[in-house]
C-alpha cells in the first residue's frame, strides 16, 4: 500500500513538473528562436523529451490560429522528424520537408508564406547524417548516368555540391551534405523575399541525435 501511494505521488507532481519546463510565451526574435531549439535538441539527444504543446488547450488555441517561433527546411528522411529532433508541439514550428531540402518554387513559396505571413524570425536549413538524396547526386556525379524520374529533379538540385566537394578528404556524401546546406542557405539569404529572417544551416546526427548548428 506505501509503495502504491508513494507511486501515485510521484505520477501526480510529474504533471506540475514538466508544465514547470514548458516555455511560456513565443520567442519573439530569431536569437530565442535558435536558443529554443538548441536547447530542445538538447533534451531529444539526452532523452529527456518533455514533448510540450500536445494538451487539449494547446489544440484549441491553434486551431483558430498559427504563431510558429521557427521554419525548418529539412529532408524528407523518416529518421528526422523536426518536431522530434527539437521537442517541439503543436504550432511551434513550420516544417517544410523536401528530399535534400531541394528547393522548388514551391518550396520556396511555403518558406515566404512563413516568413512574410506568419512573421517567423527564424529559417533553418537542416541537412542530415547519410543523407540518401546525397548519397544519389554523389553516385551521379560520380557515373554520370542519368537519374530517371522526377528524382532526376532532386539529384539535380544537389549535384552541384557533389561537384564543388569532389576530390576533397572525407567522405564524399558528408562533404556534399554540408555543402549543400551551406548552398542552400546561402541562396535563400540572398532572396530577398526572406529577408526579414536570419537563414541558419545545420546538420543532424543519426548516431547521437544532436543538431550541430551553422556547419561549414
Amino acid at each position: 500500500m506505501l509503495a502504491l501511494t508513494a507511486a501515485a505521488t510521484v505520477a501526480a507532481a510529474a504533471p506540475a513538473a514538466r508544465a514547470a519546463t514548458v516555455r511560456t510565451g513565443k520567442p519573439s526574435t530569431a536569437a530565442r528562436a535558435l536558443a529554443e531549439l538548441r536547447a530542445g535538441n538538447a533534451r531529444f539527444a539526452a532523452l529527456r523529451e518533455i514533448h510540450p504543446h500536445e494538451d487539449a488547450a494547446r489544440r484549441a488555441a491553434v486551431a483558430v490560429s498559427q504563431h510558429p517561433f521557427a521554419l525548418v527546411l529539412g529532408c524528407v528522411d523518416s529518421r528526422v522528424p523536426p518536431e522530434l529532433v527539437f521537442d517541439q508541439g503543436l504550432g511551434d514550428l513550420l516544417a517544410i520537408r523536401s528530399a535534400g531540402q531541394a528547393l522548388d518554387e514551391a518550396v520556396l513559396g511555403s518558406i515566404q508564406f512563413g516568413v512574410e505571413e506568419l512573421g517567423v524570425p527564424l529559417v533553418v536549413v537542416l541537412g542530415h547524417e547519410r543523407c540518401g538524396a546525397a548519397t544519389a547526386a554523389v553516385e551521379y556525379v560520380r557515373t554520370g548516368k542519368p537519374v530517371e524520374g522526377h528524382l532526376a529533379r532532386v539529384v539535380e538540385e544537389i549535384a552541384p555540391a557533389a561537384r564543388a566537394t569532389r576530390g576533397l578528404p572525407g567522405d564524399w556524401v558528408e562533404n556534399t551534405v554540408r555543402a549543400n546546406v551551406a548552398r542552400i542557405r546561402g541562396r535563400l539569404a540572398r532572396d530577398e523575399a526572406f529577408g526579414k529572417a536570419r537563414i541558419a544551416g545545420a546538420r543532424f546526427d543519426l548516431d547521437t541525435g544532436k543538431v550541430a548548428f551553422d556547419p561549414s
